[in-house]
């Protein structure tokens, strides 16, 4: 008989679910829903906010799509791994209905009240004990509800994170993980435990705040309900939970101090690994516990964020007529255009308050636009370029920290699919890049395995991530990139001053 595993990945634009054989360590079937991008909805300006029951449809479509393509029978599947979209706040009352739309991580309304509570708490204590400020995180969002929506605010039973609530309704239980509440920034790391002091100082109730279970355990059973609705068989356990992140540092094996990891899907990030509780003075970048983390083997994840990614690629591409191009021809095209888009820089901070811009609304600039030289191969390289350069920005935060950054690793998708992009990437942050063939809703079953007992460790756990492609920097293009960086950091300098 087949041992299974199942990783589901909820994203902002899409639910993903992939079926591994645990034996071989491949990927039999994976399928994402929608076709097109989930809808976010954004009633006032900076506001970001999906209905978490959407997510839930989509995640029962794309179970049933791959159970029925592997032909899954009886005993087969193992464990249920979940990765999810971080930061993201989801309310519900005691019958376990939503409350109000999620507050996805993209919402920007409550930075005043992050910054608000960095004062009352005392900076000293916000950076020893959460390693962050409170910032624009899940606690502040929650602290945002309370102030603007009091009637609601009564009917509370519990709030979660978004992989909590598709936990939630596998399985009918509400539980959460470390990870979770300190990416939420609920957590103290010098106490080892819930923050007290965030909780009172945002008058939070702590009876709201779910039962933490580590992200290797069982976390609940698929109930009756929930096996008629995705034709999972019921008992399946849950074995597996982290934010979008720390998962996909997991799913590419990055797990021991001094490996990074990337992504550049909708958002771009890079997340390196350490032993030791690092944080930045200004809390550009953010460290939370990462999946491995125990209090004996302690587990820090530093996640540098660029809201701006993907976003920008997929919008050049709507206006550019979506049905009339795809992406591998506007990757193409970008080729086509000479290093440094003959002076075209775009700055891509158009999707929200970016972290590493200390949570301000920076917005998106295509600047130096010559009318008679620019067409879409340059706006299209400047975009791709420009992301590199806000990664570029926050990698050098992560070098004063103490971060050493020589090898990244990647899973071949998203942003990572385009030549121009990778080798931008390796050769303006003067480091090696690793390709995989894997992706978060991989390294969500491959988590599964492990917290269900599938796995006896780590490494086994890996043995089939497959090394698609190393990408090696090249000496004669550093100073050409070090021109492209310096001008479009002088761009963004100029931006600020401006206080656009």
């Amino acid at each position: 008989m087949r041992k299974l595993l199942l990783g589901i990945d909820i994203g902002s634009s899409s639910v993903k679910a992939s079926l591994l054989d645990a034996d071989s360590g491949k990927a039999l079937v994976a399928k994402a829903f929608p076709e097109e991008e989930m809808v976010i909805q954004s009633p006032e300006k900076g506001w970001a906010e999906q209905d978490p029951d959407m997510w839930w449809n989509y995640v029962q479509q794309a179970i049933r799509h791959v159970l029925s393509k592997s032909s899954v029978q009886k005993g087969e599947l193992k464990g249920i791994g979940i990765a999810y979209q971080m930061h993201g706040l989801v309310l519900v009352d005691k019958d376990q209905n939503v409350l109000r739309p999620s507050i996805i991580w993209c919402d920007s309304r409550a930075v005043g009240i992050g910054e608000k509570a960095f004062q009352s708490l005392g900076e000293e204590y916000c950076l020893k004990n959460l390693l962050n400020s409170p910032g624009n995180f899940t606690a502040s969002k929650l602290r945002w509800v309370i102030e603007n929506e009091p009637a609601l605010v009564e009917r509370i039973h519990k709030m979660m994170l978004p992989g909590d609530f598709i936990a939630m309704r596998l399985t009918g239980e509400i539980l959460t993980s470390e990870t979770g509440l300190s990416e939420g920034i609920f957590w103290d790391f010098q106490q080892n435990g819930l923050s007290q002091e965030v909780l009172d100082n945002y008058k939070i109730s702590k009876s709201w705040i779910p039962e933490v279970v580590p992200s290797y355990s069982i976390q609940g059973r698929v109930s009756a309900k929930a096996a008629e609705l995705t034709g999972l068989e019921e008992g399946v356990p849950i074995s597996y939970r982290a934010g979008d992140q720390p998962n996909n540092a997991f799913s590419l094996q990055v797990l021991k101090p001094g490996e990074l990891a990337t992504t550049a899907g909708t958002s771009g990030t890079v997340y390196g690994v350490g032993n030791t509780p690092l944080y930045d003075p200004l809390s550009r970048v953010n460290t939370f516990v990462h999946v491995n983390h125990t209090k004996e083997n302690p587990s820090y994840g530093v996640l540098l964020c660029v809201n701006g990614t993907g976003i920008l690629n997929s919008w050049l591409k709507k206006i550019m007529g979506a049905s009339k191009i795809e992406y591998d021809e506007m990757n193409n095209l970008g080729s086509a255009a000479p290093i440094g888009s003959d002076g075209l820089s775009f700055i891509p901070f158009g999707n929200g308050a970016e972290r590493i811009m200390q949570n301000k609304h920076v917005g998106a600039h295509l600047i130096g636009l010559d009318l008679l030289k620019h067409d879409k191969r340059h706006m299209i390289r400047s975009a791709q370029e420009g992301i590199v350069c806000a990664l570029t920005f926050g990698f050098r935060i992560m070098q004063e920290m103490g971060l050493d950054l020589k090898t990244v690793k990647a899973g071949m998708a998203n942003m990572f699919l385009s030549p121009v992009f990778r080798k931008t990437f390796v050769n303006m942050n003067k480091i090696v890049l690793e390709l995989y063939d894997t992706d978060g809703a991989q390294g969500a079953a491959r988590g599964a395995g492990i917290g269900a007992g599938v796995f006896s460790s780590e490494a086994e756990a890996f043995e089939g991530l497959a090394l698609l492609e190393t990408v090696e920097p090249n000496d004669n293009f550093f100073d050409t990139y070090d021109e492209v960086y310096t001008l479009w950091n002088k761009r963004l300098e100029a931006i600020q001053q401006m206080n656009l």
